[in-house]
């Protein structure tokens, strides 16, 4: 099925069907980031728009992507079809995972009842490429659109939202501290917000532990390193989840040292991200997670506290030292 959509997408000339020519206005049917294709003959009074990107990046960038998408559609009246099946994703398995080969339908629900092969066999179809558009918004919770999309289209698998409702219970009756702690490659991402050193984080998180009646702390990280320093710091007040890969390297996706990894990594970055949003009190850094937590909002008395580090260089080069460089300074000096 792949090849067979790649060398009709390489042969793809634009077509202006009369379908179309309403919409000229509303989009730029130019746009070297997305194509016009037919397919076959079916659904001549539909306009399909087939959402891909592979193989992607973090589970909420591809939700976010996704959700930009869904604001095409909305505006010009188009059908979202996800297909993250025949273009594959870093979370794709090699067999069905809950009847399904679709990575996007591992974890939420599909948006309508048409299937790939339907739509692969339909006249009018759009697909995009792999890339957000120059005009794509990056936050899901500060863009109000994106926002309310997410609120009323998105909805996440009813077997993980039943585990995540089990898992919260724990929550009940206690005050919870979240903090969204990134490491390993977030210290060397161009163009990407300074994480917090262990240092900051430390104090700010026993300041508030000073000022606040927190119970426990619901630490979401990828490094290893800094969850063993939390649970040094503050015994007996570390809450997480136990079976969650973690590393001191940004090898999560090179490896595979359970069956299942890949699914799994995606299930267990959607479950501590609807948790962070449970809890009473947040600490986070900019990041797809954090914007996607405080979409959420499964907690509306969530008392927010936002790490401000400033921008790492967008020169791929100097943002791999620039971050350790700051880290080690005075703040006096420019350092965090």
């Amino acid at each position: 099925m792949i090849r067979f959509l790649k060398n009709s997408i390489k042969k793809f000339t634009l077509q202006t069907p009369r379908l179309l020519e309403g919409i000229k206005n509303k989009i730029d049917l130019n746009e070297p980031t997305l194509i016009f294709k037919s397919f076959g003959v079916l659904n001549k009074d539909k306009i399909f728009y087939i959402i891909k990107r592979s193989p992607g990046t973090g589970l909420f960038s591809n939700v976010t992507f996704v959700l930009n998408h869904l604001r095409i559609c909305k505006k010009n009246n188009f059908i979202p079809i996800i297909d993250m099946e025949n273009f594959k994703t870093i979370y794709n398995e090699n067999k069905k995972i809950k009847n399904t080969n679709n990575a996007w339908e591992y974890y939420f629900e599909k948006l309508n009842d048409f299937t790939l092969e339907e739509v692969y066999q339909s006249q009018n179809v759009f697909i995009t490429s792999d890339k957000f558009f120059h005009f794509f918004s990056y936050n899901m919770y500060l863009d109000k659109d994106l926002l309310k999309i997410l609120q009323s289209q998105i909805k996440i698998k009813k077997n993980l939202f039943k585990v995540f409702k089990k898992i919260s219970k724990s929550f009940n009756h206690q005050k919870i501290l979240g903090i969204h702690f990134r490491g390993t490659s977030y210290k060397r991402s161009p163009g990407h917000p300074f994480p917090a050193t262990k240092k900051q984080m430390f104090e700010i998180t026993k300041k508030i532990l000073t000022k606040e009646k927190v119970d426990k702390i619901f630490l979401v990280t990828e490094e290893k390193n800094y969850l063993n320093f939390f649970k040094k710091k503050f015994p007996n007040k570390i809450i997480n989840i136990n079976c969650c890969y973690r590393s001191d390297r940004n090898d999560a996706f090179e490896k595979y040292p359970r069956n299942l990894h890949r699914y799994k990594l995606g299930r267990e970055a959607l479950l501590e991200t609807l948790l962070l949003s449970k809890c009473d009190y947040f600490i986070y850094l900019s990041s797809n997670v954090s914007s996607a937590a405080l979409a959420f909002n499964f907690n509306n008395k969530q008392k927010r506290i936002e790490i401000k580090n400033g921008m790492n260089s967008k020169n791929i080069l100097i943002s791999q030292f620039l971050w350790y460089i700051k880290s080690i300074l005075p703040k006096n000096c420019g350092g965090i």
